[in-house]
């Protein structure tokens, strides 16, 4: 199914419906394909989810992609951000004294 983005806004309620059905559904502007809606793989989180659920939901993907071998996990953890340098002026007097 084919959709501009005027119809869209329009019927985004029955261009989902067709989604729910297994349907996927071309947006067009100016008669160009500019995305796709397709139906998820899997059943999705409700949006009430909690923060936790939902981090359960994205370590899972993670994990999975990880198996599937499309991602690769870090070999080290990161670097913590080092200490804030302390000084007696600006950011710009340090620039211009290095300057002269």
């Amino acid at each position: 199914m084919k959709v501009g983005v005027h119809a869209l806004r329009n019927e985004l309620s029955r261009c989902l419906a067709e989604v729910r059905r297994g349907r996927a559904v071309a947006v067009t502007d100016r008669g160009r394909v500019i995305a796709r809606i397709v139906p998820a793989a899997g059943p999705t989180a409700p949006a009430t989810a909690t923060a936790t659920a939902t981090a359960t939901a994205t370590a899972t993907a993670t994990e999975r992609s990880i198996a599937e071998g499309r991602i690769t996990p870090a070999k080290r953890r990161k670097r913590p951000a080092p200490q804030p340098v302390r000084t007696a002026g600006t950011v710009s007097d340090l620039v211009l004294g290095q300057r002269r």
